[in-house]
């Protein structure tokens, strides 16, 4: 032992636990100390103190939790040591003790394993919670024998077994749970208690082999060369039958060698195959069925009557009967009244099988006759009886099973799960129907039209005389009662006919084929499913609402079944820069034949294709169809008139249309239009188109009047006005401004005029003030031509000519006007020059002179 105790470590072994209380944590410091831990789980009501218990050393230590939230620290003395760590709990003045060994289980359960009953079982355990094991040893007696077998595989309390034997029982089973440690390369094993009750479980025997059966109809007279040996020594029957007794019938091989006139009769024979039936899981006894083991058979003196041998039963030893006469009379019934139905001839059937395969552990065979559905027979015989025989009396649908029974031992009897029974039927004129045991092949539907389908298949290797369509709709039931559309093939319909008529385009049907013979039925073909396209919608027509949004309207069929409607829009994405179909809405459908729907954030002036279809209920959906479809070109958004200058007759306009920065290049956009209308001019509307990627336009328009302007987004479908502009130019003045006719106190004014005038407004003032001269007041003409009188002869006068539109003044024109001198001033003047005249000449020659 070495000094340092902080090189070796003492191991702690957990293989405890207290109660329901999982193992608390303990663990090993660097200084060789074990340190206890209470977590929330080990802490419990009703407790007043917690200790730990240290085992391993000569002496066991008890160290009490003084704090339940501190760890306890524990020196160990020794190293090398295997420590055990428990916990204890303290009620009132006792201490608990450490339970070393996992704690039992809660419960246990054996079932059949489904796919293999015969071989597999199913153990299922319950142990309780934060117990720690490992494995599971599972004891049973098999015979007088004591098994075990260790398992660890238990997923979520589950295992499954496989290798037991068919028919055994086996008895005393019990779990225990094994908890295992290695220290040391030592084991350390411990074992739950067992406090559950031990099970007992039989497996189900394997069925019989080779089950072969013999139908033989009988001649009304007697029998002759049989005798009571050829009868099985055991048996049941229902002794719900009349008065039975037991005829010498021969064996299929004796049978063979008789004569037709001994006995006409016609053999069936064949193997039994697999018809379905549920047979009775745990065989405990049989209703109103009496086992006797004795060979005694009850045989009348005279012949048997034709009413004695209808009631037959062969196999088994006839009981006393509750219906008879007297007690222990073997007597018929009292006579029937003189009016019976025909009876069916007699019928004999024979059955005959192997044991099951080994190793299966059997005690017997149940045999079982059912007509119609009810049980009639039921027999039990030994293990070592591979026969049975019986007389069929009444006609009808026979099911008759053979079953291996095992039910030896302490368990509860068990019968063959496996079906091994088969089925005919007996007209009552005594003709035999075997089973149909193939079904339909290559079973094929046609459509003929939306509601007309022909269903065909192939020939059948199988006699039969006639074949069922079975048909129902797989989509009826599923729409709520408001949306459903079908009333037909709503549950499941049969019919003799290869045609199936009254379907409904969009609905899903699947068709099953059987072919019968008399009452009895082949197994079903493989289904056929159908799935019918619906058949679309019609008139889908669009109605505009603004540029973003239009209203989609349709009709439907009313024979149509589907579960909704599918819009799609087509159209230029100009974020992917791609085409491509996308579903916009969904519409359930409805008992309407009308429907619309209302489309909302659309493109203005762009190209969309609208789409709708009908998607079915089927598995895997239906839909059509890709032709309902419309196209349309939204409307454009009004424009908006930014800017109006007018400049030397030329109307300039600016405007701005949807977004900023918006591409037109994918636009149905053609152009735009500019018109401009006034009150009076002689051509009230001006206009201009522009093409669609300028937002600017320049129209001439004559000054003076008042316009209307507005621009018109266009597309080849439909266009949308900006709201109108009002604008009101000022009048133009007066052009070519010329004086004519000038007189010596009036003059003439002439001038064009341009653009839309109301009136003129003249003034004229003399060009030197003049006391003489009062102000004249403006003159006003409607024409562009005015004579202005009243003038000072051979004076100059400033004249302004001023145009006027909507009482608004245009720029004045300027003009300045001379009058004449008048007549008598001019002989004056004319006088006075002929006198000075001749002066100045006289002196211009007299100066030279001088």
């Amino acid at each position: 032992m070495t000094s340092s105790r902080s090189q070796i470590k003492s191991p702690i072994i957990f293989l405890f636990s207290l109660r329901t209380v999982p193992a608390f944590l303990v663990t090993l410091n660097d200084d060789g100390l074990i340190v206890a831990t209470l977590e929330h789980s080990d802490l419990q009501d009703n407790i007043t103190a917690y200790a730990a218990q240290f085992s391993g050393e000569p002496r066991i230590s008890v160290i009490q939790f003084v704090n339940a939230s501190e760890p306890l620290l524990f020196n160990t003395s020794l190293h090398g040591l295997c420590y055990t760590v428990g916990l204890l709990v303290r009620w009132g003045q006792y201490w608990s003790k450490p339970v070393k060994t996992p704690l039992p289980l809660h419960s246990v359960q054996i079932s059949d394993y489904k796919e293999s009953p015969e071989t597999g079982v199913v153990f299922q355990i319950e142990p309780p919670v934060g117990n720690v094991f490992s494995r599971v040893n599972i004891s049973y007696t098999e015979g007088q024998e004591r098994r075990s077998m260790l398992y660890k595989d238990f997923y979520r309390g589950k295992t499954v077994f496989k290798h037991w034997l068919p028919g055994v029982c086996y008895r005393n089973i019990t779990f225990q749970l094994i908890s295992e440690a290695t220290v040391y390369q030592t084991a350390l094993v411990t074992h739950s208690d067992i406090t559950h009750t031990p099970l007992h479980h039989r497996t189900v025997p394997f069925p019989p082999l080779n089950i072969s059966r013999k139908i033989v109809q009988l001649s009304q007279g007697a029998l002759p060369g049989l005798s009571p040996s050829n009868i099985p020594t055991e048996g049941n029957h229902d002794n719900r039958q009349g008065s039975r007794h037991t005829r010498d019938i021969p064996l299929m091989e004796e049978q063979e060698t008789h004569t037709e006139e001994e006995n006409a009769s016609v053999e069936v024979g064949g193997t039994a195959t697999q018809v379905p039936l549920s047979p009775t899981h745990n065989v405990t006894g049989f209703d109103d069925v009496s086992t006797n083991d004795t060979t005694e058979s009850e045989t009348p003196t005279d012949g048997p009557t034709p009413a004695d041998r209808d009631d037959e039963f062969v196999n088994a030893v006839v009981p006393e009967y509750e219906d008879s006469n007297e007690p222990g009379s073997a007597m018929g019934l009292p006579p029937e009244p003189s009016i019976l139905p025909t009876k069916l001839p007699p019928i004999l059937l024979e059955l005959r099988w192997l044991p099951p395969r080994p190793p299966t552990t059997f005690d017997g065979f149940n045999i079982y006759i059912y007509r119609d559905g009810n049980s009639t027979e039921t027999a039990t015989v030994d293990e070592n009886t591979h026969e049975f025989f019986t007389e069929l009396t009444e006609p009808g649908t026979y099911h008759v099973q053979v079953t291996t029974l095992s039910s030896s031992g302490d368990c509860e009897a068990r019968e063959s799960t496996a079906d091994t029974g088969f089925t005919f039927y007996l007209s009552p004129g005594g003709e035999l129907l075997e089973e149909l045991r193939e079904r339909p092949q290559a079973v094929s539907v046609r459509l003929l039209d939306t509601s007309t389908a022909a269903v065909s298949w192939a020939p059948s290797s199988e006699n039969h005389n006639g074949s069922l369509v079975s048909v129902v709709s797989m989509t009826c039931l599923k729409p709520s009662l408001s949306q459903r559309m079908e009333n037909t093939y709503c549950s499941e319909e049969n019919a003799t006919s290869d045609i199936i008529n009254n379907l409904m385009p969009g609905a899903q049907y699947r068709v099953v084929v059987y072919h019968t013979n008399g009452p009895l039925i082949s197994p079903p073909s493989e289904p056929v499913i159908i799935d019918i396209e619906p058949t679309g919608v019609r008139e889908l027509a669009v109605y505009p609402l603004s540029p973003t949004a239009v209203i989609l309207s349709w009709q439907r069929p009313y024979h149509v079944a589907f579960r909704k409607y599918v819009l799609q829009t087509f159209f230029f994405n100009p974020v992917t820069l791609a085409s491509e179909w996308t579903t916009y809405y969904e519409i359930a459908a409805t008992a309407s034949v009308i429907a619309s729907v209302r489309v909302t954030d659309l493109l203005p002036a762009w190209y969309y294709n609208f789409r709708v279809s009908m998607v079915t209920w089927g598995d895997p959906p239906l839909s059509c169809c890709d032709s309902s479809a419309v196209s349309f070109v939204t409307a454009p958004e009004a424009p908006h008139i930014s800017s109006v200058d007018y400049s030397h007759g030329v109307l300039y306009v600016r405007w701005t249309y949807g977004e900023l920065f918006i591409d037109l290049s994918h636009s149905r956009m053609l152009h735009w239009q500019v018109v401009a209308v006034g009150k009076k001019g002689p051509e009230k509307s001006y206009s201009v188109d522009v093409t669609r990627n300028v937002m600017r336009a320049s129209l001439p328009l004559p000054p003076g009047d008042i316009y209307n302007l507005t621009v018109t987004a266009c597309t080849e479908r439909s266009r949308n006005t900006s709201m109108p502009n009002i604008i009101k130019l000022e009048p133009a003045p007066p052009k070519s401004l010329y004086a004519v006719n000038a007189t010596h106190s009036s003059v003439t004014l002439l001038w064009t005029e341009e653009g839309v005038v109301d009136y003129y407004q003249i003034f004229c003032k003399p060009n030197k003030a003049s006391k003489e001269f009062k102000a004249r007041e403006p003159q006003t003409v409607t024409s562009h031509l005015v004579t202005i009188s009243g003038l000072l002869p051979s004076s100059s006068y400033n004249c302004t000519v001023i145009s006027f539109s909507y009482s608004t003044p245009s720029k004045p024109a300027h003009i300045t006007i001379s009058t004449i001198v008048s007549l008598c001033k001019f002989f004056l003047l004319l006088l006075i020059l002929l006198l000075v005249i001749p002066l100045i000449i006289f002196l211009f020659l007299l100066l030279p002179a001088l």
